[in-house]
């Protein structure tokens, strides 16, 4: 009965272990959950009082497919005033989330066969959008030696008549990994000469540490600004996870137009309260407060490595940006998700297997949550640790 597409298709892994801590919690068991990629804060007073005020206008009807003028006006606005990048409201589209803005642009551009170059450790749902629109993912395998970044070798190693596309996540889910101007560059010179297109995840470019600074993929020259797509929203930055926002933003505007037909056909326009309320989240009105967010995750940032890294049989490269750690256990184990299974039945801890993300022998950490359970949690983990080591 079901379609040969859909069976192909796998749930997402985080979501699942997410969902598993939920209900062990609700039967009463000690659970902490490191699993979900949700920022603990509330969503700024700023932009709820955006949404109620659209509320009491009557903005609650249709809207054009791709988002009202005045949304897609301040995505214009907050990449050329952000990122230094121009582009016209008809090079927009707003989409239910940064999933929703992926699965147009494959559905859009690839076709059987092609092959899309993703870097591993990958978000679980890159090649799983990626087999569902009928291509082929071809895997760059990176470590903590890299840094969890590819090299520009490696990537003109991947590349065949057959590439069709280049993902790139910066910062990174699952690793924190942040790509500097220089190694983008390094990946550009590669690029040029040929039709591979890249699609950038910047949805964690608020969220960078230390003297680390953010750099779209699309700023580093005219060549990269034709042949990027960049993918964004304010999930993770404004803590407005539920809302479903995200927007993509390309050079070719019938790439835009080919993606409205088919949202058109499909979900049509976001919802219009949260179109309002992005607007503020976009315009410059809550910067304070997403900055504070970043300097709490900081902190947590440095308490967790530091913590791991005192573990013996751990180890955790210190990311630059997100909110994750990417956790080594390969002393211990070579199997993430037997480890951790036995880690969530033995002490009630929630993380996510690094084969989830391509990766065997880590473990994903989410810090979206206080210094408290974040002690608490690694304290058992380390208890556990000790326990296989024994």
């Amino acid at each position: 009965m079901l379609s040969k597409r859909i069976q192909t298709l796998s749930p997402s892994l985080t979501i699942a272990i997410a969902t598993l801590a939920r209900e062990l919690k609700a039967e009463g068991k000690d659970v902490i959950s490191f699993s979900a990629g949700e920022p603990d804060f509330d969503t700024p007073v700023a932009v709820k009082d955006a949404a109620k005020a659209s509320l009491d206008a009557g903005h609650t009807k249709y809207t054009a497919v791709p988002g009202t003028p005045e949304l897609l006006q301040a995505v214009a606005d907050k990449l050329k005033r952000e990122n230094g990048l121009t582009y016209a409201t008809n090079q927009i589209q707003t989409n239910n989330g940064a999933k929703h803005s992926l699965f147009n642009l494959f559905q859009a551009l690839i076709d059987d066969g092609d092959e899309v170059i993703i870097p591993a450790p990958y978000w679980v749902t890159y090649p799983e959008l990626v087999k569902y629109a009928g291509g082929t993912s071809v895997v760059i395998d990176t470590d903590d030696s890299t840094e969890f970044k590819i090299t520009a070798k490696q990537l003109k190693t991947a590349i065949t008549a057959k590439t069709k596309m280049l993902i790139l996540t910066s910062p990174s889910n699952p690793t924190g990994a942040v790509y500097s101007e220089d190694e983008l560059k390094s990946l550009a010179e590669v690029l040029k000469g040929t039709e591979v297109l890249v699609a950038s995840d910047e949805m964690y470019e608020k969220l960078v540490f230390g003297d680390t600074k953010f750099v779209a993929a699309a700023s580093i020259s005219k060549d990269m600004f034709q042949r990027t797509i960049t993918i964004n929203g304010l999930s993770k930055s404004a803590a407005m996870t539920g809302w479903r926002f995200g927007y993509m933003a390309s050079a070719h505007t019938e790439l835009i137009a080919v993606m409205n037909k088919l949202q058109s056909q499909s979900t049509s326009n976001i919802n219009s309260i949260t179109q309002d309320a992005a607007i503020v989240g976009l315009n410059g009105t809550i910067d304070a407060e997403v900055e504070a967010m970043r300097v709490a995750f900081e902190a947590r940032c440095q308490e967790a490595t530091d913590l791991f890294n005192a573990v013996d049989g751990l180890s955790v490269v210190k990311p630059n940006g997100a909110f994750y750690l990417f956790v080594n256990i390969k002393e211990v184990s070579n199997d993430s998700m037997q480890f951790c299974k036995d880690l969530l039945e033995d002490q009630g801890v929630a993380v996510v297997p690094g084969v989830g993300f391509g990766s065997e022998g880590y473990f994903r950490f989410s810090y979206a949550t206080d210094l408290e359970t974040i002690k608490a949690g690694i304290k058992r983990i380390e208890a556990f640790v000790q326990k296989l080591k024994a």
